[in-house]
């Protein structure tokens, strides 16, 4: 694909600084890009690179006015590599049908375009809207709804009764809908309690590969819209992630937690139980939350404390061996006085 720099611009609401004739056939990275090339800049640590790309077009914020490079200003870089990513690398257009190794259960129904592989298994009563696509090795449970244009990438497991809305893109070896961890005397009988809720995943949720949720023991677990799930995080029963979130890898939420929209957790962040974080909250990565977090807060630390609480107490760390032997020199000053003083 080729296109002329003026064309992107317009794609883009952005415009051009330099020869908008350029020929533009590829979106590589700052360090790699080369002529034809386009690349971004969106955060300012790499503005320095501007002039050393080798890219033919740099697309940039308003705050990069003159350069010697071609430049295409938007108000996000970010964003608008993003779209360039879409334009020049579509994704591939499966082919619907459904392969004759597919197992389908009585009362079940395809809606249209839909694609099946070999190896899928789909059990009674699901109902699987128009346009999704189930991936070899993909198995779901009796009574599943999946909702129109959503994806269920290879080995995807969702079990009984699960609800899964409209364009969800499900990576491979997730795990939807299995039990919740609940027994009685744990510890000494570890008696099992039935896990007889569901699994709801609204529309335009995505979760990364290899991610568990867990049904709810009573009523449902709930994936709000909008929400992005990375790799291997774990999400127990009757948790609900509100919308527009953000979860990313080795995340852990205990049961019955609230986070409301748009949170954003960092990787391998820990989450207690039974309690509620407010929207737009931001949790560091490695952080342990043990109670409620209000909303608008940024939280760091385990356990979890304000974020510029815990830069002062990590600035302090290092210090600590000083300030040790200062305080024992303190003591042994002291403890001389009070013997000079008996005496």
């Amino acid at each position: 694909m080729e296109i002329q720099l003026r064309k992107i611009a317009g794609l883009l609401e952005g415009a051009v600084i330099g020869d908008d004739t350029v020929m533009i056939n590829n979106v590589r990275g700052i360090d790699e890009a080369g002529n034809g090339d386009i690349t971004f800049i969106a955060n300012p640590r790499y503005r320095h690179k501007l002039e050393y790309t080798g890219a033919s077009a740099v697309l940039v914020s308003p705050t990069i006015k003159e350069s010697t490079k071609n430049l295409v200003v938007v108000q996000d870089p970010y964003k608008a590599f993003a779209r360039l990513l879409g334009l020049f690398y579509p994704e591939d257009q499966e082919t619907p049908g459904i392969s004759d190794q597919v197992f389908v259960g009585e009362g079940t129904e395809f809606g249209e375009n839909t694609t099946s592989y070999p190896g899928v298994y789909v059990g009674r009563g699901v109902r699987i809207g128009k346009g999704v696509v189930l991936y070899p090795g993909v198995c779901i449970g009796n009574n599943v709804e999946i909702g129109e244009d959503s994806i269920l990438y290879p080995n995807v497991t969702v079990y009984r009764k699960c609800r899964i809305g409209k364009r969800v893109i499900i990576h491979a070896g997730v795990v939807v809908g299995s039990d919740g961890f609940g027994f009685t005397d744990p510890g000494r009988e570890n008696r099992k309690i039935p896990q007889v809720g569901i699994v709801q995943i609204d529309d335009d949720v995505e979760i990364g590969a290899n991610t568990t949720i867990d049904r709810g023991t009573l009523g449902k677990t709930w994936i709000k819209r909008g929400t992005k799930i990375d790799n291997l995080v774990q999400i127990a029963h009757n948790v609900v992630i509100g919308e527009n979130s953000i979860v990313v890898a080795q995340v852990g939420i205990s049961g019955s937690t609230k986070l409301g929209n748009s949170v954003v957790i960092g990787g391998q962040a820990g989450i207690v139980g039974h309690i509620e974080i407010g929207d737009g909250v931001m949790i560091a990565a490695r952080s342990g939350v043990h109670e409620d977090v209000s909303s608008g807060q940024i939280v760091s630390g385990a356990p979890h404390m304000p974020h510029q609480k815990w830069l002062r107490t990590q600035a302090c760390i290092g210090q600590l061996p000083d300030m040790r032997r200062t305080l024992k020199y303190i003591e042994e000053k002291i403890e001389a006085l009070e013997k000079q003083n008996k005496a």
